[in-house]
């Protein structure tokens, strides 16, 4: 069993550099070519804007934590757009 820290946002990012997975096993060279790749495609992509991403972010991982009302009313509340149909249809499979 691994003793790395599997908690907060930096802990996958730490995990795949070292090619190791949370249980300590190796993580697949093919996977981590795959991910590489699409990150690297990632990572030359224009961007929309700081807001949009910002967004995005809140509401993909905060579907995972929040209830739908409470989100959509957090994001009001701060001046975001409130979520679409096919955002609750989504993350929230309604």
């Amino acid at each position: 069993m691994s003793t790395e820290n599997t908690t907060g946002a930096d802990a996958i990012d730490v995990a795949i550099a070292k090619g190791i997975d949370f249980d300590g096993s190796p993580i697949p060279t093919e996977k981590l070519d795959l991910y590489n790749k699409v990150m690297a495609l990632e990572a030359g992509r224009q961007r929309s804007g700081v807001s949009n991403t910002m967004r995005s972010r809140i509401v993909r991982i905060g579907a995972k934590h929040i209830p739908q009302a409470d989100l959509n009313q957090m994001l009001e509340a701060a001046g975001f757009a409130p979520l679409k149909d096919k955002e609750i249809a989504f993350f929230y499979n309604k």
